[in-house]
């Protein structure tokens, strides 16, 4: 409370004892709790008070950009972690995301290079299937002659 320990407390309770009387002890300590109470509640209004008028300052924005300036290494970890929190609520396919034209025709470029790769290598796949056929149906026509 005031930097006093219990034996402190102990040795002012005998002397207000012994000062005020058995008596008028109880009363003293009612009237001093509510004293109390009230300069702590005091307190705590004029606190918030002065705590709501900070805010409506920007006393807080302040701070933020003095703490950031002394500590470079914390205001570039929080964007990092900024930006990658951005990363993971990115969404290419939403309306609303802007979308250049370069990118739309390269996109289209290699959709059109990766068709036409698929294409050849199924016609590739399907002249070695033919090829193979003849070859097994000319080894069989051989067999047969023989």
């Amino acid at each position: 409370m005031f930097g006093m320990g219990w034996t402190e407390l102990l040795v002012v309770g005998i002397v207000a004892l012994i000062v005020v009387g058995p008596k008028d002890l109880p009363v003293l300590f009612r009237n001093m709790g509510r004293f109390m109470g009230k300069a702590k509640g005091m307190a705590r209004e004029f606190s918030r008070a002065m705590n709501d008028a900070a805010n409506e300052a920007g006393v807080s924005d302040v701070t933020k950009t003095l703490k950031s300036a002394t500590n470079p290494l914390g205001s570039a970890m929080d964007s990092v972690k900024d930006a990658a929190r951005d990363l993971t609520d990115f969404d290419p396919d939403k309306p609303d995301a802007p979308k250049a034209p370069e990118k739309d025709d390269l996109r289209k470029k290699i959709e059109a290079t990766t068709a036409r790769k698929e294409a050849e290598k199924r016609q590739a796949e399907a002249d070695a299937a033919l090829q193979k056929a003849a070859e097994l149906e000319e080894a069989a026509t051989k067999k047969d002659e023989a």
